[in-house]
């Protein structure tokens, strides 16, 4: 008799194939949220995987702020391109001039603003599904994310209404109105993320590796120097070389100073690091419950 023994990766592949797969049986109107970042990098990869030679199944969704790093946002564009896929962008400015989204005085982030205009787009194509790329291990309202999250017909979610996924069967029912998110990458850590890139030998954003940039010292963290919210008179700016490990808003992503120029050195530098990949947003330090509360009202 042949047996054949899956590794750590391939299963990870296999249960993720098998996610996108019952996504695709499933929904009438999925969509791929694409950032152009390193997890949404993975699932495309998968996508490829799951439906090749047929064209994948479901368009990209992408909302931008107009805070991005501008590699992260030509990356974004060429991969979609390559791929043959629809790629839909809805921008923030959009959502505040359309009335969807309402920045308060003096607001700089626009986190908070990427509800509205995620859930406007939602509304405006119909989706009930999104798939994203979040994972249980970068931060702890993630963690209580099954693989398929309900949300309602105002697009909250319930951390307590998380359906039970028993022998990996997934409850895609939904009433009028609701949507469901799709998390294929939620066993994965950032050590598999990586590992995988590097064994499908995966292209990324050229800001994942060293790179020397203009910084200051915010909150404890090496925030790059941009026009959105300059240095003060009381900061000093320093040239320095440097990556990043998680990607998001501009102003809110911490640099990390490291040498890393492979994803071998990349994976060596996280087996050695004491401090979680989402220490260094900013955005995820304004209180404790800052990531739970932004998904109780529509966030990814």
């Amino acid at each position: 008799m042949l047996s054949y023994h899956l590794d750590h990766l391939q299963h990870l592949e296999t249960e993720a194939i098998h996610v996108l797969r019952e996504v695709a049986a499933e929904f009438e109107r999925p969509a791929i949220l694409f950032s152009g970042g390193k997890d949404s990098i993975c699932i495309l990869r998968l996508a490829e995987k799951a439906f090749r030679p047929a064209d994948l199944p479901m368009p990209f969704l992408n909302v931008e702020t107009g805070h991005e790093f501008p590699e992260l946002l030509v990356f974004r564009d060429r991969r979609a391109k390559e791929l043959g896929a629809k790629l839909i962008v809805r921008t923030v400015e959009h959502a505040i001039a359309q009335g969807l989204a309402h920045p308060a005085p003096g607001e700089i982030s626009r986190n908070r603003l990427q509800i509205p205009t995620l859930l406007g787009a939602i509304e405006e194509f119909r989706f009930d599904c999104c798939i994203g790329g979040a994972r249980r291990d970068e931060e702890k309202a993630r963690a209580k994310e099954r693989f398929f999250s309900p949300r309602d017909s105002f697009g909250q979610w319930d951390p307590k209404n998380q359906r039970p996924e028993i022998w990996n069967l997934y409850n895609a029912r939904l009433n009028p109105g609701e949507n469901m998110r799709v998390f294929p990458l939620s066993n994965w850590t950032e050590m598999d993320v990586w590992e995988y890139i590097k064994r499908e030998r995966l292209e990324v954003p050229s800001i994942y590796f060293s790179h020397t940039r203009k910084c200051v010292r915010r909150a404890g963290q090496w925030q790059p120097v941009t026009d959105l919210l300059p240095p003060t008179a009381k900061e000093t700016v320093q040239e320095l070389v440097v990556r990043v490990r998680t990607i998001g808003d501009i102003i809110s992503t911490g640099m990390v100073e490291s040498p890393a120029n492979t994803v071998a050195d990349i994976l060596a530098e996280i087996a050695a690091a004491r401090v979680t990949e989402r220490g260094s947003r900013a955005d995820d330090k304004s209180s404790e419950a800052a990531m739970e509360d932004r998904k109780k009202a529509g966030y990814f």
